[in-house]
């Protein structure tokens, strides 16, 4: 059921501009899909969305690099990077990562999925990702 699901939220994003959750939980119920708005949160994670300018609106889309790439965390980061517009700062032992809204989750999973042993975990935001350091003097 959920590699279904995921299947027909990545034909919605294709073919519909959608904004927020509640539009994308609303187009999959006219696909006879009923879920809550945590799994949709999580669909969304998972699937690498991000908010992308479309019909002069942010609206969720895969981008075509990310489609492309590979499955790896590294590659994915790499390909989101690419797609969105990002801003960094660091901050002590932190890297500050700010992008578009709905997009921060997509690059913390990649970075998590990278499993680089310079990078202790991030936090994401709808925003911002915070990424640690593990302590220098460790």
């Amino acid at each position: 059921m959920k590699q279904l699901r995921q299947r027909a939220i990545r034909d919605l994003v294709e073919q519909r501009v959608l904004r927020t959750q509640q539009e994308l939980a609303g187009a999959l119920r006219e696909r006879g899909y009923r879920t809550t708005q945590a799994t949709i949160s999580r669909d969304v994670a998972e699937l690498g969305l991000v908010k992308q300018n479309r019909d002069g609106t942010a609206a969720y889309a895969l981008p075509p690099r990310l489609i492309e790439a590979e499955s790896s965390g590294e590659d994915r980061l790499r390909a989101l990077l690419k797609d969105l517009p990002v801003d960094f700062r660091e901050s002590g032992l932190l890297l500050v990562i700010r992008t578009l809204p709905g997009s921060a989750h997509a690059i913390a999973a990649a970075l998590d999925r990278a499993r680089w042993p310079e990078v202790a975990g991030s936090v994401a935001g709808d925003d911002t990702v915070f990424v640690a350091f593990p302590d220098r003097g460790a």
